[in-house]
């Protein structure tokens, strides 16, 4: 396919997309309505929120397997005018601001002239899981499907920067990439973050899973920053800008904020200013992707639920799954660690469903920090609805 030909054949898709059959209920919105299903190019059908911007989540079933495929990967826009093809001729990746030289690089300069280097790690929306959040938190009403893992490859952002001179003073990274908002007073999708938060992790990206990258997941490049939030991790890349002081942005000093406290929340319908921060490194987090709900699994039978958990990149220690309502608990099998410390790890429980009726599983992850998913009902509220990490759930039928 024509990558000019891309946005044609995706509001064709669009179009005429009322595949949706039943989906599952962490993937609906508060209402009861269910959302569409739709292939666009490159993509399996996924349960799509808007095709403008593309808005797609990953169905459950994914996150049995540690690797996330391309044409099942959450998409997540934020700006309508995403460019309808791009010309690699005239594709160039920029570094200006506070440098001893501006420069800019074609993409076959940076698969060339800087030293590949590969990184798997988990990519998550701040907002996946808001659905569960009660009263009904603003924004896409995501169920526990905006996110994904995948092997990153591409060259160090560090290695980028320094070709261009990094100048004494320079403090702060902006990153811009090719979508754009419809109305012209709306903010661009402009992101920052410190010199201090650069390591040799943090890359632009060319290639996803061995594959270029998906044209909805950033195409040529995009930003790779292991352990935060997807809302970082600029799609589309076009500008590095180097700066001596903090630059104020919407989308750094409005939107992407959680209240600054220990709880990280706020009481519903307060109108209470409170001070906010940032959201930035994820937290410890477990997804069933084995047995989905409403399976239908035999009495004593040799069931085996599969799944995946991921953190911040401080590494999980155990996952422990429950099948009598969180009574008792007991651990997985993880897997052996080999994605590195920033990718999901998948877990396997084995076990012989005794009872007829609605059975519930439950699973929660404990990173090597301590720190452990939370049930549900204690996760306190937050107006943006970011952050959530409840324990997992899915209930199966036993026939």
């Amino acid at each position: 396919m024509q990558r000019r030909d891309f946005f044609k054949k995706s509001l064709a898709v669009a179009g005429v997309a009322a595949i949706g059959s039943s989906l599952e209920a962490a993937s609906q919105p508060k209402d009861g309505q269910k959302v569409s299903q739709v292939a666009f190019p490159q993509k399996r059908p996924m349960i799509t929120y808007s095709d403008r911007p593309p808005l797609l989540e990953s169905p459950r079933n994914v996150f049995s397997q540690a690797i996330t495929p391309n044409d099942q990967f959450f998409v997540r826009w934020h700006m309508p005018e995403i460019p309808t093809h791009i010309d690699l001729k005239e594709y160039r990746l920029k570094v200006n601001g506070e440098v001893e030289k501006e420069l800019s690089f074609t993409l076959d300069e940076l698969k060339n002239e800087f030293e590949p280097v590969e990184v798997t790690a988990v990519l998550q929306c701040g907002g996946n899981g808001r659905s569960a959040f009660s009263p009904i938190a603003g924004g896409i009403q995501w169920g526990n499907g905006a996110v994904g893992n995948a092997k990153w490859k591409g060259a160090r952002l560090r290695d980028v920067l320094e070709r261009a001179g990094i100048k004494k003073g320079a403090h702060w990274i902006g990153f811009n990439g090719l979508d754009n908002a419809a109305y012209y007073e709306t903010p661009n999708f402009v992101r920052e973050m410190h010199m201090e938060e650069l390591d040799d992790h943090v890359i632009v990206a060319y290639e996803m899973n061995g594959e270029e990258l998906p044209y909805l997941n950033g195409y040529p490049v995009r930003l790779i920053i292991p352990g935060y939030y997807s809302d970082s991790w600029v799609k589309m890349l076009s500008n590095l800008t180097l700066t001596t002081d903090y630059q104020k942005l919407f989308f750094m000093d409005v939107a992407y904020r959680i209240p600054d406290n220990d709880c990280e929340c706020e009481e519903p319908g307060s109108h209470k200013k409170v001070k906010t921060k940032p959201i930035t490194t994820m937290n410890v987090k477990s997804m069933i992707g084995y047995p989905t709900n409403d399976t239908k699994v035999y009495l004593n039978s040799h069931l085996t639920v599969r799944g995946v958990a991921f953190d911040q990149g401080k590494g999980i220690r155990e996952v422990l799954v429950s099948t009598d309502d969180g009574k008792t608990w007991n651990n997985a099998i993880l897997d052996d660690g080999k994605n590195g410390r920033y990718s999901f790890r998948e877990f396997r429980y084995t076990f012989n469903p005794s009872v007829y009726g609605k059975q519930k599983i439950m699973t929660k992850a404990i990173n090597k920090a301590g720190e452990e998913q939370p049930l549900a009902e204690d996760i306190k509220w937050n107006h943006g609805g970011y952050k959530y990490n409840g324990i997992d759930t899915v209930t199966i039928e036993v026939v």
